[in-house]
C-alpha cells in the first residue's frame, strides 16, 4: 500500500519515496473530484451530515497526505522530492481552486448556513460555515466563468513562484561556505561555535574552520567575533542571498517579487477590492489597511525614542570602547554583545553553558503540565531523520489527548527559522475522536563531539524562548476541544491572533521559578546563579527599543508593498528604503536586498500579514499579566487559558475569546511595560 494513503494512524515516514507522491495525490485529488461531483449533483436537501462531512472526509485525506509532502520538503529537502513537490503543486492548487470556485457546492454551503436553528447546528458549525462562505467569495466563486479562469491561473502561479521563492533563498544559504585558515580570526568565538566549524570542515575534508549562513553558525560569528573582516564577509552573504548580488544570478528572486506582488494585486481587483491587503485582511481581526498602518505608525511614535537611545548608546560606546568611529550594519551584533556584557557582567555564552538541551525540554514541559494539568511522555513513532523526537500528551487522567514531533537542530537541506505545522487535526469521525498531531521545527545547534564524548546541545536563552515560542503554537494545535475540522485546532484562527498562545509562552522565560528548574551548567551541573538570573532580568529590555522598530519597519514594508505598491514607477528596494528612513535607526548598506529572502510574504501566509506579531503581542502581553496578578504557575489562572483561548480554537472570534479570558478588551499598557517603555503621553 501506498504509504501516503494510510490514515489509519500517524504519518509513515520510514517508508516514504518520492515516487509515491504523484499516484497517491491525483488519486485523492480523483476522490475528491468524484465526491465534489456527486454533491452538486444531488437533489437531497444539503444538510451538514450529507454535504459538509464526505467533502470533508476525501479533503481532509489530501490535505493529510500533501502536508506531510510540504513537511518533507522543508525539513529533507533534496533534488528529487523537491522536483516532485514543484510538479505537484500546481495540481494541488488547481483542485483547492476549482473547490472555492464552485458555484453548486457554495450554493449549497449557504442553504445549510440558512437552515442552521432547524439543523440544530453548533456555534461552531455556525463559524465554520460562516468562514466557508467567506473564503468561497475569496476564492472566486462569484466571479464570472472567465474571470475564475483567469483567477485560478493567478493562484496557480503564486504557488508555483512562492515555492520557488522559498527554494533560491534555501539554495543560497546552502551554496555558501567561508573557510578560515587563519585561527587569530576566530578570536571572540565560543569553543562550541570554532568546534562546529572545525567539525563542518573536516566532513568535506577541508583544513580549516568552515562557516555558512545557516542560524547557528552564522550567528554567533556575528555576535562574537572580533575580526572585523569575517563579519563583513558572512553579513554581505547572508544580506545578498537570493538576490542580483548573490553569488549566482539564476537563485534572484527579484522578478520573482515583482511577479508575486503584481499577481496579488490583480487577483484582489478581480474580487473587487481596492488592494491585496484589503483581501488579506477580510479574515483577519484587523479591519482594512488603514487601520494596521495607523496601528503601525503609533507604534513607531511610542518606540523609536527608545530606538533612537538605543542607538545613540551603541554608537558612543563602540567609539570610545572598541576603536570604532563607524558602527556598520555587520558591527551591530558584535558590539551589542560587547556592549551588554560591560554593562550587565554576562554574555550570551556565559548564560548558555545553563541551557542544555535536556534541561530546557524539561523544564518547558514542567510549564505547561503545571499550569494546564497534562502529562507529556516521550513516545516512539517513524520520523524523517535520526534527531527527530516524538511525546503524547495525556490528561489527567491518563487519557491521550495529542502527539508531536520535535525537530530541533539545524542541518543541510533543512528551511531555516522556526515553525509549527500540523499533521492531524481534531475531529469527530463516527463516533470517535481523531486526535491532534503537531510537528514543531527549530534551527538549534546540534550537540558537538569534544573528543570521544557528545557534548550536547547547548541553547542560547533566545533559543529557549525560542522553543517556548513554537510550543504555543503547538499547544493551541493539541489542546483544543473543538470537534468541528474547520475550527478545531488553529484551523480558523485569525492570523492576526495566531501568535498569541506563541508569544503568551516567552514570558515564562524570564521568570525564576521557571529558569531554575531547567538549567544545569554542562560541566558542573550546578543550576543557573540568581546573580547571573538577576543580571539577565537587568538586561531583559536591553536594546529593546531597536528590535521593536525593526520588527515595525518589516511589517510596515509588507503593508505598504500589499497596498499602494506603484508597479510601474517603484520596486521594493526603494519601497524597502523609504521605510528604514522613516523607522529604522540602524543604518543599512546599499548592498543590503533582506526582500529578497523576507520568506514570510513572499514565500509563506504572512502577506500583508506581518502586522499580526505586533497585534498579537499586545494581546498576549495582557493574557500573561493576568498570570503575573493571580501567580506565574497559578493552575485557577492555566485552566481560564486553556478553556477560554486554546481549546476554542476557531470555533469564536479571537477578540471575543481574549475577553472570556481577560474580562475586557486588551490593552497596550502591557506590552510596553514588558518592553521597558512607557506610554507616551
Amino acid at each position: 500500500m501506498n504509504s501516503l494513503l494510510d490514515f489509519s494512524g500517524l504519518p509513515r515516514f520510514q517508508s516514504f519515496q518520492p515516487a509515491l507522491v504523484a499516484p497517491a495525490i491525483c488519486g485523492l485529488i480523483a476522490d475528491a473530484e468524484r465526491c465534489v461531483a456527486m454533491l452538486t449533483t444531488s437533489n437531497e436537501t444539503p444538510t451538514w451530515t450529507n454535504v459538509i462531512t464526505p467533502l470533508e472526509d476525501v479533503t481532509e485525506k489530501l490535505s493529510r497526505a500533501w502536508g506531510m509532502v510540504a513537511h518533507l520538503n522543508a525539513v529533507v529537502n533534496s533534488p528529487t522530492l523537491r522536483g516532485t513537490y514543484n510538479t505537484m503543486l500546481p495540481v494541488v492548487t488547481q483542485l483547492w481552486s476549482a473547490l472555492s470556485q464552485n458555484a453548486l457546492l457554495f450554493d449549497k454551503y449557504k442553504q445549510i448556513r440558512a437552515s442552521a436553528k432547524e439543523l440544530s447546528l453548533s456555534d461552531a458549525q455556525k463559524r465554520a460555515l460562516d468562514n466557508q462562505i467567506r473564503d468561497f467569495r475569496l476564492g472566486g466563486a462569484d466571479l464570472s466563468d472567465e474571470n475564475k479562469l483567469r483567477f485560478k491561473s493567478i493562484q496557480e502561479s503564486l504557488s508555483t513562484l512562492m515555492s520557488a521563492f522559498n527554494d533560491h533563498v534555501l539554495d543560497a544559504t546552502n551554496a555558501f561556505a567561508h573557510i578560515v585558515s587563519d585561527k587569530s580570526q576566530l578570536d571572540g568565538l565560543p569553543a562550541d561555535c570554532i568546534e562546529a566549524a572545525r567539525a563542518a570542515a573536516q566532513q568535506d575534508k577541508l583544513n580549516g574552520w568552515k562557516f555558512t549562513l545557516h542560524a547557528p553558525s552564522y550567528m554567533p560569528v556575528m555576535q562574537y567575533a572580533a575580526h572585523q573582516p569575517l563579519r563583513a564577509t558572512l553579513y554581505q552573504a547572508f544580506v545578498t542571498r537570493a538576490s542580483e548580488l548573490g553569488a549566482d544570478s539564476k537563485w534572484d528572486n527579484s522578478d520573482i517579487i515583482r511577479q508575486i506582488l503584481q499577481l496579488r494585486a490583480e487577483s484582489a481587483a478581480l474580487l473587487g477590492y481596492k488592494n491585496y491587503g484589503e483581501v488579506s485582511l477580510a479574515p483577519k481581526m484587523a479591519q482594512s489597511p488603514d487601520e494596521v498602518i495607523k496601528f503601525l505608525d503609533e507604534m513607531t511614535m511610542q518606540s523609536k525614542p527608545f530606538a533612537e537611545k538605543d542607538w545613540r548608546e551603541m554608537v558612543e560606546f563602540a567609539n570610545d570602547n572598541l576603536g570604532l568611529t563607524e558602527v556598520n550594519a555587520w558591527d551591530v551584533p558584535f558590539v551589542s554583545e560587547k556592549l551588554r556584557e560591560q554593562r550587565y557582567a554576562f554574555s550570551d555564552n556565559d548564560v548558555k553553558q545553563y541551557f542544555p538541551e535536556e534541561n530546557v525540554i524539561a523544564g518547558l514541559f514542567r510549564v505547561v503540565e503545571s499550569i494546564y494539568g497534562v502529562k507529556i511522555v516521550k513516545s516512539t513513532a517513524e520520523t524523517w531523520h535520526d534527531d527527530v523526537s516524538f511525546y503524547d500528551v495525556m490528561d489527567a487522567s491518563s487519557e491521550l489527548i495529542g502527539q508531536f514531533y520535535f525537530d530541533l537542530y539545524a542541518r543541510q537541506n533543512k528551511r531555516g527559522g522556526a515553525w509549527m505545522n500540523d499533521a492531524i487535526n481534531r475531529r469527530r469521525v463516527t463516533g470517535r475522536i481523531q486526535h491532534p498531531v503537531a510537528y514543531m521545527t527549530c534551527n538549534f545547534p546540534a550537540p558537538v563531539s569534544r573528543g570521544d564524548q557528545l557534548r550536547p546541545a547547548l541553547f542560547t536563552h533566545n533559543h529557549v524562548i525560542t522553543l517556548f515560542h513554537e510550543f504555543g503554537h503547538g499547544l493551541h494545535q493539541l489542546l483544543t476541544e473543538v470537534d468541528e475540522l474547520a475550527v478545531s485546532g488553529i484551523s480558523g484562527v485569525e492570523w492576526d491572533a495566531v501568535e498569541l498562545p506563541s508569544q503568551f509562552m516567552e514570558n515564562f522565560c524570564w521568570e525564576w521559578d521557571v529558569l531554575r528548574h531547567m538549567t544545569a551548567h554542562v560541566e558542573t551541573g550546578a543550576p543557573l546563579p540568581r546573580e547571573l538570573f538577576d543580571k539577565m532580568i537587568a538586561a531583559k529590555n536591553f536594546q529593546s527599543g531597536m528590535g521593536f522598530v525593526r520588527q515595525l519597519e518589516f511589517a510596515t514594508l509588507d503593508m505598504h508593498a500589499h497596498t499602494d505598491f506603484d508597479f510601474d514607477q517603484d520596486n521594493i528596494l526603494d519601497l524597502a528604503t523609504r521605510v528604514r528612513a522613516a523607522i529604522a535607526v540602524v543604518p543599512y548598506p546599499d548592498f543590503n536586498r533582506m526582500p529578497h529572502a523576507f520568506a514570510h510574504i513572499f514565500g509563506g501566509g504572512y502577506a500583508a500579514g506581518y502586522y499580526s506579531y505586533k497585534w498579537a503581542e499586545v494581546l498576549s502581553a495582557d493574557a500573561y499579566a493576568a498570570f503575573e496578578e493571580e501567580g506565574v504557575l497559578n493552575r485557577e489562572t492555566g485552566n481560564r487559558f486553556r478553556r477560554e483561548v486554546l481549546a476554542r480554537g476557531g470555533s469564536r472570534g479571537a477578540m471575543e475569546s481574549f475577553i472570556a479570558f481577560r474580562g475586557r478588551a486588551p490593552e497596550i499598557s502591557h506590552l510596553l511595560r514588558h518592553n521597558g517603555m512607557k506610554l507616551a503621553a
